[in-house]
């Protein structure tokens, strides 16, 4: 077996957990191989001596683990997307950030973790993703999102229109800061923020949600994710953005774009005695009484 890590290269991500791990797989017989550009990272600041395997591409990644552990916060299980791409490669999120929705596992915990992948103490809870089609040159081929798509407005921009269709039948104009389509995975993240309900991963959903709307009346509506749904977007400025979850790309009015279910899906690892609504209370503080 071969197990990947990938992290980004911040402080937050110390030579101590990737020593953890070493250890642990050490003893199993089981190969360690690590991101090349944190590999780097941790050689030059932290004098990080242990020789590994590296990967730096998808293909890489790919052709070489069977798991990868994603070493940070949210955003950071985002980035893995399109490093496992199609393959189906089961994600592991060690969280050494902050929130953490997907990246569950506290990083004091990562050797009980680590172990319980070891011994295939999990379940695959495959999440779907957003597949965007129209504004081709956009986003290249990682024209997917695990969280969500948004439309929006410039910085210091105007309000935009947003025409908006389910299947080709009108749906609404939106005069916004923008909208997000999100899927039931995204519902705790920016949807969430702006109103959005929270939803089971499991679902079969997507959300719209307007930001910050001039219509107060305009609420987020719930649609099934067989649906496709298309926009045509205007307003007084040349160009607005779109992004796929973390990752921005510029768009003209007018611009057609659709958005579909993707016709694959990701593979989150959910360790033995993980629960979604257990990671709802312990990250929202469902119960706990803060008057004291």
């Amino acid at each position: 077996m071969t197990i990947a890590v990938y992290a980004r290269s911040t402080k937050d991500n110390l030579p101590i957990y990737i020593e953890q791990l070493y250890n642990l797989f050490k003893k199993e017989k089981v190969e360690l191989v690590i991101f090349k550009e944190f590999y780097e990272f941790l050689k030059k600041e932290h004098a990080f001596n242990l020789e590994l395997k590296t990967f730096s591409n998808s293909d890489e990644l790919i052709a070489m683990a069977d798991h990868l552990i994603s070493l940070g916060g949210d955003g950071t299980m985002l980035e893995t997307k399109s490093l496992v791409r199609k393959s189906g490669i089961p994600v592991l999120g060690v969280n050494t950030g902050r929130l953490g929705f997907l990246a569950n596992v506290n990083k004091d915990d990562l050797e009980r973790a680590a172990t319980l992948l070891l011994k295939e103490k999990f379940t695959l809870d495959k999440r779907e993703l957003i597949e965007l089609t129209g504004c081709e040159n956009c986003f290249g081929d990682i024209n997917y999102a695990l969280n969500e798509f948004t439309v929006h407005k410039q910085e210091g921009g105007a309000m935009i229109n947003i025409d908006t269709y389910v299947d080709g039948v009108f749906l609404n104009s939106y005069f916004a800061d923008g909208l997000i389509i999100s899927t039931p995975t995204g519902s705790t993240a920016y949807s969430l923020s702006c109103g959005g309900p929270i939803m089971m991963p499991d679902s079969d959903n997507f959300i719209i949600t307007p930001i910050a709307p001039h219509n107060l009346n305009v609420r987020p509506i719930v649609i099934p994710n067989k649906k496709e749904i298309s926009f045509k977007v205007s307003g007084r400025n040349e160009s607005f953005y779109a992004s796929l979850d973390s990752v921005t790309s510029s768009i003209t009015p007018q611009t057609e774009i659709k958005i579909k279910l993707a016709d694959f899906k990701f593979n989150l690892i959910n360790l033995e005695g993980q629960h979604f609504f257990s990671t709802l209370r312990n990250k929202l503080l469902w119960g706990i009484d803060k008057r004291h």
